[in-house]
């Protein structure tokens, strides 16, 4: 999915209709797309105050509370409509990630799409055609991969909220170097769409910073994002002859 590196993209999810699990697979996938302005998460009081507080918090989206005036009438949907056509309108934003299985949402997208907006669409296996085929992209999200053990020796991030804590209880002490697995993930995401299979390392750690803000690799224990990278078998690092370094995932070793 190649776009300007100045796209605005705005991620807009329909709390009502999706599980709090999906949003950071969500915005993986919109930080390919270009910079994430505008984040908004649209619900009544029961889904915003119970499953999706903690997400929306931990991830700075803006909640977006939506109380039904009627039974059976989903204001939430018609909310978030008029705000993505209003930040097109704007100029706030041109690419807009819709995190919804819902198949109402089809006609937003294609009047998006009419404006010259580019739509993508994170949603579960539920998602009808109808909404598939009325967007630019669609990303199928798996709550049976997001929940599957992890090799041992590739470990998650580190929760934001504790960065600083972390960083006060070791004090000069050096930290222990990690290999988070996002970092594979991201390698196989961007190198996967172009042809020669590869990223360049500045093109990756933008990618990085973008999907989380505070992405650093002293974090997990490294002096850079080169001597970070260096450390994982299933990455293979080349210098160009440029200079410049790229990624690529490591060839899988050959089975008699």
């Amino acid at each position: 999915m190649a776009q300007p590196q100045d796209s605005t993209v705005a991620v807009m999810i329909d709390c009502d209709n999706v599980a709090p699990e999906i949003v950071d697979f969500a915005l993986l996938m919109a930080a390919q797309a270009g910079r994430v302005t505008l984040r908004r998460g649209y619900g009544n009081r029961t889904t915003l105050g119970n499953s999706w507080q903690e997400a929306l918090v931990r991830q700075a989206f803006t909640p977006c509370l939506q109380f039904q005036y009627a039974a059976k009438k989903n204001t939430s949907d018609i909310a978030l409509a008029l705000d993505a056509l209003e930040a097109l309108f704007d100029q706030r934003a041109d690419i807009f990630c819709l995190v919804t299985s819902d198949s109402d949402f089809a006609y937003l997208c294609r009047k998006l799409r009419e404006r010259g907006a580019t739509v993508l669409i994170v949603g579960e296996a539920k998602t009808p055609d109808a909404l598939r085929n009325a967007c630019d992209q669609f990303f199928e999200w798996s709550a049976q991969e997001a929940s599957s053990p992890e090799p041992s020796d590739l470990q998650d991030p580190p929760h934001p909220a504790d960065h600083s804590n972390e960083a006060k209880t070791t004090g000069s002490a050096p930290l222990p170097k990690r290999r988070p697995r996002f970092v594979i993930e991201a390698v196989s995401l961007l190198a996967g769409s172009t042809p020669e299979g590869k990223v360049s390392l500045n093109s990756l750690g933008s990618y990085l910073k973008r999907a989380d803000s505070g992405f650093s690799p002293g974090i997990y224990g490294h002096s850079g994002l080169l001597n970070m990278v260096k450390t994982y078998d299933l990455l293979s690092l080349k210098q160009e002859e440029n200079g410049q370094w790229s990624v690529s995932l490591a060839p899988k070793p050959e089975t008699a």
